[in-house]
């Protein structure tokens, strides 16, 4: 779709160049409005935690360059109605109810996040937020049947994807699941009525449903509306955008200490360097080129620049800068740094001893005992900075040093484990 058209909006060429673009519905009739700074486009978030994690990173940078290159309104979605109902999209199980108290306070940690990225305001360009609870609340079942649902196919609901996979590995799909869809294509209808939005934007697996919304629309009366999705990102070891082996990269420092979200970045595979560099920084063309020509141990200067540009975003540039710091203290000079993530447990439980798998494990380095195991086999953890050889050996407060217990999982990730 891209090789043959040739944008002239810098947000549809920022998005081509830097590999966030997947699928479009009209890329002329989107060029053409993003040209004219015309773009009214907003992505929808379910308040199903209290924070996003680095999964959701590239459709907030979406919204970070439509505001940069002048294109339009980004308008950050809450889904405090439609989390109340659940996404089945690559789903094999119902999502655990929330109660309305879980849901607003996770709307409200979701919420603050955007700031970082996005300028709110008043103006053509400025963002705004907004909450589906607002219209889908105040709808009346009958009515919403008689005027929306009529416009909806069940043959066609049926082969949608978010559909058919649960129903062909004989999952359960619960019927306000299958009502999922007729919300997300109505929000579409009522911001483009409220609004003006013209563009829904999304992961490649909302597709289905954000045409849905477009028909929806078009069989309602709204003006031409738009679909724009980008890809489903992997590691290049296959491994899903977001998740490690301790939990979710949760952008929330409360959630996730900054210097974990640093690290996350710096122990990126050498293949993902320059795609992420793109995806995740504010860096020029230009010298995203000159950092992914790196090669050899050089590549882990580019490692580093990305580190600390994706944790500025989110954390501010003074905290990429003393994540920068405890790393380079860390793994530079071999001191024990202050701000190394710190684990604490009862001073009473280390006097008694605590057998090295469960400390592991405790302080998030491994995901199990079992996963310990195997890393002590290929000589991958640490205690104070020795190879740990002994699976039974146990931490007492005769291992602490400078009031601490290090532990080390590889080179690159440490965590202090501190008795209280």
């Amino acid at each position: 779709m891209t090789s043959t058209f040739r944008p002239t909006s810098d947000f549809l060429s920022t998005l081509i160049e830097r590999g966030f673009l997947h699928q479009c519905s009209d890329m002329a009739g989107v060029d053409a409005l993003a040209k004219a700074g015309k773009l009214v486009s907003y992505i929808g978030f379910d308040c199903t935690a209290p924070s996003l994690h680095v999964g959701s990173l590239v459709q907030i940078m979406m919204m970070r360059w439509m505001q940069a290159t002048g294109a339009g309104k980004p308008i950050a979605l809450m889904g405090g109605g439609t989390t109340r109902v659940g996404d089945p999209s690559g789903k094999d199980e119902s999502r655990k109810m929330l109660t309305i108290e879980q849901i607003d306070a996770n709307k409200d940690g979701i919420g603050r996040i955007f700031s970082k990225f996005l300028t709110f305001g008043t103006g053509p360009t400025d963002a705004l937020m907004t909450d589906n609870a607002e219209w889908l609340t105040k709808l009346n079942y009958i009515d919403f049947l008689r005027d929306v649902g009529r416009h909806f196919s069940v043959n066609r609901m049926m082969a949608m994807d978010s559909v058919k996979m649960r129903l062909e590995r004989d999952q359960e799909l619960s019927f306000i699941e299958f009502n999922y869809m007729c919300l997300q294509a109505y929000d579409y209808v009522e911001l483009n009525r409220s609004y003006g939005c013209n563009l829904q934007m999304g992961g490649s697996d909302q597709w289905g449903n954000i045409v849905t919304g477009m028909d929806l629309g078009r069989r309602m009366g709204t003006p031409q509306l738009y679909a724009l999705t980008s890809p489903l990102l992997t590691t290049s070891s296959g491994a899903k955008m977001g998740k490690t082996a301790a939990g979710a990269v949760w952008l929330e420092a409360d959630m996730l200490p900054v210097y974990d979200y640093w690290q996350y970045w710096r122990n990126s595979e050498d293949a993902d360097v320059g795609r992420f560099l793109r995806l995740f920084t504010d860096l020029p063309m230009s010298e995203i080129a000159k950092l992914e020509a790196l090669a050899g141990s050089e590549i882990n200067e580019a490692k580093k620049i990305l580190a600390n540009e994706a944790t500025a975003l989110v954390h501010g540039r003074a905290g990429a800068e003393q994540a920068a710091e405890t790393a380079r203290k860390t793994f530079e000079e071999g001191v024990l740094a202050d701000t190394l993530p710190t684990i604490t447990l009862p001073a009473a439980e280390l006097d008694a001893g605590v057998g090295v798998l469960a400390a592991f494990v405790r302080v998030g380095l491994v995901a199990s005992t079992g996963e310990a195991r195997r890393q002590i086999k290929s000589g991958g953890l640490r205690v104070n900075d020795a190879t740990l050889s002994d699976e039974r050996a146990t931490l007492t407060a005769a291992n602490l040093q400078e009031g601490v217990v290090k532990l080390s999982l590889g080179k690159k990730k440490h965590v202090l484990l501190k008795p209280e």
